[in-house]
């Protein structure tokens, strides 16, 4: 069925989708929603099984919308609530992050001051049941949906907790209305640093940014800021503009959108006075900065405002709106690109030129163009937002992957917690020898799984050598030889990569007690990214020579 419908949306496609930045003609239009209704109908009449409406209309159209771009989706009233969370940065619930693992639903971390954490729920906490119904088995989707409501109305969970005696109890918990911050963080760093985490662009990120960016430049020991928007994958544009605004004069144009035809142009200006016009600015970015943040990024970079540290920015230059659809549906669509102050468009993919297999490539380096900056300064389009200043990033290794994938890490925190009720100083507390120690005897050698790289290519190449004749006994030998040398003990590689495993340990430890701020904090004392931001701002000259004209992107 689901091929079925497949065809049938790319019939509805054809005849409403834009080719060449024209629209169908009304009566291709017409004709193809006639042959889609008439199928439908048909399917319905005389195929051997039954048939869900809902389901293969709603699978019609995103079949339909798969052709376009991943942003243009059909939302029916059940599945908004993220989205207008995602928007408004509000919701009506408990106040907790949730996890599926093993089949169950977890609590990953209670909101500082939710109702959750006033009624005492803990990360690791399992999710038993909620009033009275099991939740065991459920999906994450069933309990989060359960667990959100009217604010002021209640609910009783029954919890499992670990590390504990009468392990097993109720909690009774009255909904409120949640706000997530966008900005989860901001204080002063590395002596003389503001540094503001931004991580989502909802309706009070301006205010928000603009609290952080007010309270640190009042410190007279803050001397430079620093915006973080690693892994924040955007939002509404409008806040982005007005972030923005608090650095550049009122009135600056930060981007315009273009969408079908020239009387869909739009442009968008800062409308308030700067609170910060003058400061040194630093934007650390990463692969999965993407949308509203990389208009900040982009459109600060193309003014010279700040100097752009980190990696390659993931590349979304689309815009999306929304538009109610009968029965309390929602389809959120593309409607334009948008272009930001140097008048380049960062978009990655052109999804309206597929691969003869149907996949989409990102625009090679070669098929860019060059723009200038307000200074001059050499930048390009397609690709996202390429740094001033390229970070190197250590990289992950498979050990330390499956220390934080298989919740080695998340659990020797619960235990530390349920033993440790009082909370250490969040400057001054460490992984001392003792405290790694225990967590090396934590993790059983039985129950860690985790492919050794080298190991699995060694079985690649006997596979391969076997395939081609060369299985001589000598060779055997010499395979024999090199696995025993690759096969190294647990406790071995865990001391190997101490230094990479020993940040994830403690920011998940402080993450109990001071919440996202502690779980940041800890994590800025060794981060390659603000250490390379505050070289940049630290150094003598160098962010003015940055922003030089003749300046290129540099590395660190």
């Amino acid at each position: 069925m689901k091929k079925l419908f497949y065809t049938v949306a790319l019939l509805l496609c054809i005849g409403m989708c834009v080719q060449a930045a024209t629209r169908s003609k009304k009566s291709a239009i017409s004709r193809n929603i006639d042959i889609f209704s008439s199928v439908f109908k048909e399917m319905q009449t005389f195929y051997v099984d039954s048939i869900d409406a809902d389901k293969s209309v709603t699978t019609a159209i995103n079949a339909m919308l798969a052709e376009l771009d991943p942003y243009t989706v059909y939302m029916p009233r059940s599945e908004q609530e993220d989205f207008k969370t995602m928007t408004t940065g509000e919701f009506g619930g408990i106040g907790s992050y949730i996890m599926q693992r093993d089949g169950n639903v977890y609590i990953s971390g209670p909101h500082k001051d939710s109702p959750a954490y006033k009624a005492g729920l803990r990360a690791g906490d399992l999710i038993v049941s909620i009033d009275g119904d099991t939740m065991l088995g459920k999906s994450h989707s069933l309990v989060s949906d359960r667990l959100k409501g009217t604010p002021g109305t209640g609910l009783v969970v029954k919890i499992k907790r670990p590390y504990v005696e009468d392990s097993v109890f109720d909690v009774s918990i009255t909904r409120a209305k949640i706000k997530v911050p966008s900005v989860p963080y901001y204080g002063v760093e590395k002596g003389n640093i503001g540094y503001i985490a931004l991580n989502s662009y909802s309706e009070s990120t301006a205010d928000e940014v603009k609290q952080a960016v007010s309270e640190l430049t009042a410190n007279p020991a803050v001397k430079a800021l620093v915006l973080d928007l690693r892994g924040n994958v955007g939002g509404l544009v409008e806040s982005a503009v007005k972030v923005v605004g608090n650095f550049v004069p009122k009135g600056t144009e930060v981007l315009r959108t273009k969408g079908k035809g020239v009387m869909n142009e739009k442009v968008y200006k800062t409308t308030s006075a700067p609170i910060a016009p003058d400061i040194p600015l630093v934007v650390i970015i990463d692969g999965e900065t993407a949308s509203s943040a990389e208009i900040t990024a982009g459109a600060l970079q193309d003014l010279d405002r700040a100097v752009i540290v980190g990696t390659r920015s993931y590349g979304k230059g689309l815009v999306q709106t929304t538009r109610d659809m009968p029965y309390e549906g929602l389809l959120k669509v593309t409607v334009a690109k948008y272009y930001i102050p140097s008048g380049r468009l960062i978009q990655a993919i052109d999804y309206s030129h597929r691969n003869p297999d149907g996949t989409v490539s990102r625009i090679p380096d070669s098929l860019t163009n060059v723009f200038s900056t307000a200074h001059g300064r050499v930048v390009r389009d397609g690709g996202g937002i390429t740094p001033d200043v390229e970070v190197k990033y250590p990289l992950l290794s498979r050990l330390t992957y499956n220390i934080m994938s298989d919740f080695w890490a998340f659990d020797f925190a619960n235990r530390y917690v349920a033993t440790h009720p009082d909370a250490p100083d969040l400057d001054s507390f460490e992984m001392s020898d003792s405290l790694y120690g225990d967590f090396k005897a934590f993790i059983d050698p039985a129950k860690f799984e985790y492919d050794r790289v080298c190991e699995t290519m060694l079985e690649r190449l006997r596979a391969a050598a076997k395939s081609e004749g060369y299985d001589e006994d000598s060779l055997t030998a010499q395979f024999d030889i090199l696995e025993g040398m690759l096969r190294r003990p647990l406790e071995r590689d865990l001391d190997k990569h101490r230094e990479a495993i020993e940040p994830l340990v403690l920011r998940e430890i402080m993450e109990r007690y001071y919440f996202d701020p502690g779980r940041i904090r800890v994590g800025l004392r060794n981060d390659p990214g603000l250490d390379s931001a505050a070289t940049v701002v630290q150094t003598a000259g160098r962010y003015d020579k940055i922003l030089s004209p003749s300046n290129k992107p540099q590395k660190k």
